[in-house]
């Protein structure tokens, strides 16, 4: 299995991120014998709207200043669609950033995994967990699943990855829209084409995606193959295959789908599809509860009050469990080769902390993986919807690409989907993630 591929393409992104050269190198050494550690984001702390974001500005404001005279924190931004690109450079280039923004699964792999000739990239975390009760104050053990490894190829059984948040995947709403509309909550897929006919009859566009960030719309994907019944394990097994008819059935559902999609789908980024909806654009977002933040970082005031939240809806005739939800947690990871170790861990906690944690809650819309309390009501209220579609789940499962053999597999299955999305007959669009099993998984 070729889990070190994705670093290799990381090399063309070098020259172009110059910028960051040396970010991540610390000797200790910082003027005054002050140790900096860097910390690398997916996001502009500077700039952005996004409020979980903001909260993570802040427990780095917070560490400088608890920390001043000893250690600092250096902050490396890109964005989210360039992001494990330009890590994966700076990797590459002997700059890995002292502590970094990650997910967990697949994308997790290629940093902690390793062959004959690599070496893994993150650092077992176990020995600082265990030390003065921090794994204690984190809500149960379950948090820490995808960044947890037994395999012979790592540094050893143990976590290698530390949860900042607990998100799940809904469908937002605008509950004014739906109601003008008199479209009702679907809660199957033939009534979700149904509202989508009636919103779009009554003037407005029924969703709102991005084709063009690959990951939202393999996020439908991946949900319309769960809920058609089609079981990962089995793929991986070979007990089944990517031309499985539960997947042909989710990739034509994609094409019938589409035609409630913006115009401008294709080309359109997370950001400008996610926009769309707290502008007032489009009725329908589905994504993640990180949503949450950057709809009310951004909306105008009251826009909150409008939305409502839904789990995606079963699909017609199927045996599938419908209460399944995708869930996933944004992790930060330890360079294996930091410097200075117990100044990035000290760092890593700042992000886990009862301040971050309870931000995390009643500003950013997230469920909290540590012990703290929170006040409900000053949580936004999408918040508490999305806890209801969590709480009624029977399972999780993670995002599609984030769930398969490697990261090259899933960014694989993104692609075919963007192509089945444009109009490629499913049987000829999925060959590509087709080879790849045969070629990496089922000899």
């Amino acid at each position: 299995m070729k889990m070190k591929r994705v670093l290799g393409l990381a090399m063309t992104a070098i020259m172009s991120f110059t910028a960051l050269a040396g970010c991540g190198k610390t000797d200790g050494g910082a003027s005054g014998g002050v140790q900096e550690v860097t910390f690398m984001v997916w996001d502009d702390l500077e700039t952005t709207e996004d409020l979980i974001s903001k909260g993570y500005k802040d427990s780095i404001e917070r560490f400088n200043k608890d920390y001043e005279g000893k250690y600092h924190a250096k902050v490396v931004s890109t964005n989210l669609e360039e992001y494990y690109t330009k890590l994966n450079a700076e990797i590459q280039a002997g700059n890995c950033p002292d502590v970094f923004i990650v997910s967990p699964g697949a994308n997790l792999n290629d940093y902690v995994l390793k062959d004959k000739t690599d070496k893994p990239i993150a650092k077992k975390l176990d020995e600082y967990l265990n030390a003065d009760g921090w794994k204690a104050t984190f809500t149960s053990d379950a948090v820490f699943a995808g960044g947890t490894y037994g395999d012979e190829a790592t540094q050893g059984a143990g976590i290698y990855a530390i949860p900042l948040n607990i998100a799940a995947a809904c469908v937002f709403y605008n509950t004014e829209m739906f109601e003008k509309a008199g479209a009702a909550v679907p809660t199957t897929y033939s009534e979700l084409l149904d509202a989508c006919q009636k919103l779009k009859d009554s003037g407005v566009t029924p969703i709102t995606i991005s084709a063009g960030t690959a990951w939202c719309l393999s996020m439908v994907a991946g949900y319309l193959c769960d809920r058609n019944g089609l079981n990962l394990a089995d793929v991986k097994d070979h007990k089944t295959d990517w031309k499985d008819a539960k997947v042909i059935n989710a990739a034509k559902q994609i094409q019938e789908l589409s035609q409630y999609f913006q115009p401008t789908a294709e080309s359109d980024d997370n950001d400008i599809a996610t926009a769309a909806f707290y502008d007032g654009e489009a009725a329908i977002l589905i994504q993640g509860s990180w949503a949450i933040g950057q709809i009310n970082g951004s909306c105008e005031p009251g826009f909150e009050k409008k939305v409502g939240v839904f789990a995606f809806p079963a699909v017609d005739g199927s045996s599938a469990d419908p209460n399944r939800v995708i869930a996933k947690s944004d992790s930060i990871a330890m360079s294996a080769d930091s410097k200075n170790p117990e100044a990035a861990v000290a760092l890593m906690k700042y992000f886990v902390d009862d301040t971050a944690q309870k931000y995390t809650a009643e500003q950013g819309g997230k469920i909290p993986v540590t012990k703290v309390q929170y006040d409900e009501n000053v949580a936004p209220p999408e918040l508490s919807y999305v806890m209801n579609v969590f709480k009624s789940a029977n399972a999780t499962f993670g995002f599609y690409n984030e769930s398969l053999v490697d990261s090259e597999a899933g960014s694989t299955f993104d692609s075919c989907f963007v192509d089945i999305f444009k109009g490629t007959d499913p049987a000829t669009a999925l060959d590509p993630i087709q080879k790849y099993y045969e070629d990496n998984v089922w000899k």
